[in-house]
């Protein structure tokens, strides 16, 4: 299964979107009310893709670009928040 995922950015909204073969399978959507930090709001992840680590794979994506825009992730949505509280690798990002 090869899923690719994109981030898209309007106004002051964000998305990641991992889709395979051009099938959405899931979305992660966020807010960026300044300058230094992002609101992760909601997860989606497509049924027929479910435990398949789609929202893992959106929230790394979305991380990732954090890192290289040295912003900090509140996250909102109770999936992103229940991540940050059990992956260590991704506190870095995490807004106090």
């Amino acid at each position: 299964m090869e899923i690719d995922i994109e981030i898209e950015e309007r106004d002051n909204k964000g998305v990641a979107i991992a889709r395979e073969s051009e099938k959405k399978a899931g979305l992660m959507t966020y807010s960026i009310p300044g300058s230094d930090f992002i609101i992760i709001d909601h997860t989606e992840v497509e049924p027929e893709y479910n435990g398949q680590g789609i929202g893992k794979k959106l929230l790394y994506h979305i991380v990732h670009m954090a890192r290289e825009k040295n912003l900090k992730i509140l996250p909102l949505c109770p999936f992103a928040n229940a991540m940050f509280k059990k992956l260590d690798d991704i506190k870095d990002v995490l807004r106090s």
